[in-house]
């Protein structure tokens, strides 16, 4: 009798996608480029401090909308706040759940600190959907992990 001990021919894989052309309206994409049937949007920001720390001075307060999509457990996208060579100042993930509002207008708000705010010429969304919790890769785990992965979040100093 011969006995073969066990092998595998399999190759763990995986490939994070290209960061998507940040906008300030964009159709959510999947870690593969598809895209999800949502859309996110800035629909407005303006500089204010933030009301539970004002002596932190001026943020960058934005408000935005998902469209489509399931409203209730995602997609998620990077919004940031940018200068006028597109340099972002500061980012933050928003998810569609964050947006609720009367006759289907799903809105939401939040803020940005950034160091300096006199800079800030838009806030702008990355179509990339970062709502994906699973992120193990095949070097965290050759059995499970790998697949296809969103880009890492943006943040302060990336061009967008």
């Amino acid at each position: 009798m011969v006995v073969l001990s066990g092998c595998s021919s399999w190759v763990c894989s995986e490939r994070t996608a290209e960061r998507g052309e940040a906008a300030v309206r964009v159709e959510v994409e999947d870690a593969t480029g598809r895209l999800v049937g949502a859309t996110a949007e800035v629909v407005g920001w303006r500089l204010e401090p933030h009301p539970q720390v004002p002596a932190e001075g001026d943020q960058v307060h934005f408000r935005f909308r998902f469209h489509g999509g399931d409203e209730g457990s995602g997609p998620a996208v990077d919004a940031c706040a940018v200068d006028d060579a597109r340099v972002a100042l500061g980012c933050r993930t928003v998810h569609a759940s964050q947006a609720f509002g009367p006759g289907g207008d799903p809105t939401g708000d939040d803020y940005l600190a950034v160091e300096h705010p006199e800079r800030v010429a838009a806030v702008l969304m990355i179509p990339n959907d970062q709502s994906v919790f699973d992120r193990r890769t095949c070097e965290d785990d050759p059995k499970d992990g790998g697949g296809a992965h969103p880009p890492e979040p943006a943040g302060a100093g990336d061009r967008l």
